[in-house]
Order: structure tokens, then C-alpha cells, then sequence
């Protein structure tokens, strides 16, 4: 017997929600688009080796890996080693496929190149309210852009969709890898701790200053360079402003004229959106990929009781890995199933949509009278409205109340051949 339930992690998508996330889709190409951004696609699978390039994060253990087929499969089949079973994976971002398909098709784009991508991922991770194993991602990414125009554009245009579809209240947290590994170096960890370290950090939303120190000493780090470490933190949270802090706190352990790049960011939005959009220095913001080599940006939103609803960041070293030539990119990705859900729980109506019309008729119509109105109906349609005509079932109160959640407010009950021209000047 066929089983009805989806998968584990999958999800059928019902009509309602069909229709505000083909709603925000088309708002995001709009906006997108209109700043010179190109849609692109790229495959669901990638190699194997492109997926567990130990830049994905965390994310690399959640890779739902695809056997090989036929002989190779036969050929591969050591159980002691169960990774050699697989040749490719389903991708669990749209990051690394746009570095390859940039790599690959790079003598066929302009540059910079201004990318648009809108796809599936796949993760095998815990199914639980809002997150799920197979969602949508939508990506804009400046690809061969060195200047911190890029970044300044980037966090406008996706402030603006987010405004443009009603979340309001939101903050642009903005840090610096380089930052990052700044503190780390000042603080006196060893290199290879520094990914340990940031891990750890990113939870300091959640577990707070003790947390973090606890679980800091827990992994093996010196009680020295922890205790240095928060002290830095102290100072930067403390400091009343932030990039001064930055610019002289770390001396030789950071590169120079990192913070002044963040300030020129912040300035750039401020003019190109009039000061509207409202951006934050966070030393803690740390984003979980390691791909991420630069300036790393955040969107929280009083909507979204201050969680993430976007993210991005500098990679300049990912399409290299490809090409073995550094190649500049910048990117930013919206949280779409995050924003879906939390605009279907505001029972979220969707902006400028068309009136819905059911027209239920009786039994009594036979084949011919369906057509007569039908041709009938048309002329509602012609005027702009969405015209649905459907024969009346026993229970026609249900029948209503099922429509009305469809989003249809006009009902003209046509109960026999003789009552078609009730539909006129509907």
C-alpha cells in the first residue's frame, strides 16, 4: 500500500501559503532585478568534493549524499570506509554551486558579475517547527567587486525587499572576520583553535557571556586566553564607539583599516536609503560557514522576536578554490521559509491581489450549460477579477467556507440553466 505522509523533513505546500510565497518570490525578482541583478540556476547536485571542501560549517555534516550507480557502485562498495559509496550530494546552500558556475562560465558573464538565485537546498538535519530538510533559499551575490560598494549595496537592496513586503523594526548587525580573528590572536589562542573559538562565540546569543567562557574552557582552551578574550569583549561592548575601539584595541594582531571599512559601509547605506535602515556594530556576530573571509552581515527583525531572518558575507577565496585564481565575492541570503511562516502566522494578506469570484451551479447543469457559463464568466475575468466556477457540492456551507480560506469573498449561486445570466455585472 502507498504511504500518504511525506518523508521526514518534507512538507506538502497547501494553496494559502502557495500564494504569499509566489507573492514574495515575485517582489524579490522585482526589486532584485530592477538593481541589474541576473537570475541564474544551478543544479540540486554538485560533486562530492565541492560539498566537503571544509568551508560549509557545520552544514557539511548534514549532506544527503547520493550512491554512486552500476559498476562504480559495486567497485566502491568497502564498508569500512562508507563515504567512498558516494560521488555527489544534494546542495546544502547556493553559495558553493554559484562559485563553481561562476568558475565555470565566468568567460560568458560580465564582471562584476550581479547573480540572482532562487532554489531548494537540502539538509539532513532535525525537522522541527519552521525548519525542515528540503526549503528555498534566495541569494543575491557580487561576484568580482573588491570595494565595499558591494557590501553597501547588498544590505540596502535586501533592507528594502524586507520593508518593501511589511517587516519592520529591523537591524543590520555587521562584523569582520578579520575582526574575529583579531580578538582571537590578541587574546593569545593558537591558530588552529580560531574555528573552535568562533563556534563557540556564535552561541552568545543564547548561552551569554558565562556560557561562552564555560564552554571556551571546557574545549581546551588556556584560562589565560580565555580570560583575555572576554576582556576584549568587555571593552568592545563597553566602548562608546565601536570602530575607534577596533582601530586601536588590537595594534599589530589585525590588519589595518578593517573597522574604517565598516564605517564607510554604515555611511553608504545611511545615504543611499536617507538613514531608513539601521545598522549595528556586533563584535559577537560570528555566521557559522568557513567560507567567509571579510565584512559578515546579519539582518534581526522586531517581527521575528530578534532572530536572523538574513545573512551573508565577503568569500574571496571560494571561486578560487575552483580556478586556482582569487576571485572577489560578496553575498546575502534571505531566510524565505523563516519569513514565510512568520508572515502566515500574522495572517498576512497579500498586497494588490486580484478579487476572487465562485460561481457554484446546480446538478441540473448538463455539459453544455457549464460551457454557456463559462463563456459567461469571462467577461468577469476580462474586467480583472479571478472567476472559479464549480459545481455545488451537498454540503455547500463547507463547500463556501473551504473557498473563503482560498481567499474568494464573492459567491453567485447559479442553481439551474435559467439563473446563468445572474453572473452578469458581478
Amino acid at each position: 500500500m502507498f504511504i500518504k505522509e511525506t518523508v521526514k523533513g518534507m512538507r506538502d505546500i497547501l494553496p494559502a501559503e502557495m500564494e504569499i510565497r509566489e507573492y514574495l518570490l515575485s517582489k524579490l525578482k522585482y526589486i532584485y532585478t530592477s538593481f541589474g541583478y541576473t537570475q541564474i540556476e544551478t543544479p540540486c547536485m554538485e560533486r562530492i568534493e565541492n560539498l566537503t571542501n571544509k568551508q560549509g560549517g557545520e552544514n557539511e555534516k548534514l549532506i544527503f549524499k547520493v550512491l554512486k550507480r552500476g559498476e562504480k557502485l559495486n567497485e566502491s562498495m568497502d564498508l569500512s570506509n562508507p563515504d567512498s559509496l558516494a560521488d555527489s550530494g544534494m546542495r546544502y546552500d547556493l553559495t558553493v554551486p554559484l562559485s563553481r558556475y561562476y568558475a565555470n562560465n565566468a568567460g560568458s558573464l560580465p564582471t562584476p558579475f550581479k547573480s540572482l538565485q532562487v532554489g531548494s537546498v537540502w539538509r539532513a538535519d532535525r525537522p522541527q517547527k519552521g525548519r525542515f530538510r528540503q526549503f528555498t533559499q534566495c541569494d543575491i551575490d557580487i561576484l568580482g567587486d573588491a570595494s565595499n560598494t558591494a557590501e553597501s549595496e547588498l544590505i540596502y537592496v535586501t533592507s528594502l525587499f524586507l520593508d518593501s513586503v511589511g517587516v519592520k523594526g529591523n537591524t543590520v548587525m555587521v562584523n569582520d572576520r578579520r575582526i574575529l580573528k583579531g580578538m582571537a590572536r590578541k587574546a593569545g589562542f593558537a591558530e588552529e583553535n580560531y574555528s573552535k573559538v568562533f563556534i563557540i562565540l556564535d552561541k552568545y546569543d543564547k548561552i551569554g557571556e558565562e556560557g561562552v567562557r564555560k564552554e571556551l574552557l571546557e574545549s581546551g582552551c588556556e584560562a589565560d586566553a580565555v580570560e583575555a578574550y572576554m576582556d576584549i569583549f568587555h571593552g568592545f561592548l563597553a566602548a562608546e564607539d565601536r570602530f575607534a575601539y577596533a582601530e586601536t584595541a588590537f595594534g599589530d594582531a589585525m590588519e589595518p583599516g578593517v573597522a574604517d571599512n565598516i564605517r564607510q559601509i554604515f555611511d553608504n547605506v545611511a545615504l543611499m536609503s536617507g538613514g531608513k535602515f539601521h545598522l549595528s556594530f556586533d563584535p559577537t556576530l560570528v555566521r557559522g560557514m568557513g567560507y567567509y573571509t571579510g565584512t559578515i552581515f546579519e539582518i534581526k527583525s522586531e517581527d521575528f522576536k530578534g532572530s536572523s531572518i538574513a545573512g551573508g558575507g565577503r568569500y574571496d577565496n571560494m571561486i578560487g578554490s575552483f580556478t586556482g585564481t582569487p576571485t572577489c565575492a560578496c553575498g546575502f541570503s534571505i531566510g524565505f521559509e523563516r519569513l514565510v511562516g512568520a508572515l502566515l502566522d500574522k495572517k498576512y494578506k497579500v498586497a494588490g491581489s486580484r478579487e476572487k469570484v465562485a460561481v457554484l451551479y446546480g446538478k441540473a447543469f448538463a455539459s453544455g450549460d457549464v460551457a454557456r457559463l463559462q463563456q459567461k464568466c469571462n467577461a468577469i475575468r476580462e474586467s480583472g477579477k479571478v472567476v472559479l466556477c464549480q459545481r455545488m457540492n451537498k454540503n455547500v456551507g463547507f463547500q463556501k467556507q473551504k473557498l473563503e480560506a482560498e481567499g474568494y469573498t464573492v459567491f453567485v449561486d447559479v442553481r439551474n440553466p435559467e439563473e446563468i445570466d445572474k453572473v452578469e455585472g458581478v
